[in-house]
């Protein structure tokens, strides 16, 4: 839920999440449509999915246990390397670095003062952990690079690490060793945002394939309409029904 996603977004939604899914099987034989209904308001409903797909995985092959070891967490659905080392960290207290936009900033700045590439920031993330708080350490990174390295306009005066930091004994020295983030994709008048509204429009029932356009926000545009639509088809996030319409799968 957190990928792509503020926190604050993702509280209630977790709250809920846990109490209707309180285990990987109960996901697993509820279906992929009720876990749709439950994303709801979280957006990139393809992670619903891939969720689900990764509790049918656990309770067939792990025994509804979620797995402790970091390649087999990384060969489940929608689990990548920080998904999975999150959950290595804060469900098992494994040693690891946990390396997302955030930390790596710090990384960056406040211990290396360069650039790094993934692979070498993620193996300087996994050498600084300390073996006995593993949990504390990564959530502390990440504070800090929400509150204080931030992407831009850092917030350096009251950081805590601004004494030892490495950018800022330089001087703030150009080029900012973090880099500068692409300012996101617009979500007014994207896909994202059609895709979305169907979504949504799919959780209250079927949707008459005449009403794609008006639904996904674009009524003068069906050809861009059937397009998103065919497209969550084809994530697995909807299905079309023998009579043409399309509903939750």
């Amino acid at each position: 839920m957190l990928q792509q996603t503020q926190a604050r977004r993702v509280v209630d939604a977790f709250l809920r999440w846990v109490e209707l899914f309180p285990d990987a099987p109960a996901c697993a034989r509820a279906g992929v449509a009720s876990s749709l209904q439950a994303w709801a308001g979280l957006g990139y409903n393809g992670r619903a999915v891939r969720l689900h797909r990764a509790a049918v995985i656990i309770t067939e092959t792990h025994g509804g246990v979620v797995p402790d070891e970091i390649g087999t967490l990384e060969a489940l659905p929608g689990v990548g390397p920080y998904t999975a080392r999150a959950v290595m960290v804060f469900a098992f207290g494994a040693p690891l670095g946990v390396l997302d936009t955030n930390t790596a900033r710090v990384i960056c700045r406040a211990v290396a003062g360069v650039p790094l590439g993934r692979r070498e920031c993620q193996a300087l993330a996994d050498r600084l952990v300390p073996v006995d708080q593993p949990w504390a350490y990564n959530q502390t990174l990440f504070d800090i690079g929400v509150a204080h390295c931030r992407s831009r306009s850092p917030r350096c005066d009251d950081c805590p690490l601004r004494p030892d930091c490495t950018w800022a004994r330089s001087g703030w020295a150009a080029p900012d060793p973090a880099g500068v983030r692409p300012r996101p994709e617009r979500f007014v008048g994207s896909d994202r945002q059609g895709r979305g509204r169907l979504v949504e429009a799919m959780r209250r029932g079927p949707i008459a394939a005449e009403d794609l356009a008006q639904r996904s926000g674009w009524p003068a545009d069906p050809i861009r309409a059937r397009r998103v639509a065919e497209r969550l088809v084809f994530d697995g996030v909807a299905r079309w029904n023998p009579d043409g319409s399309l509903s939750l799968p």
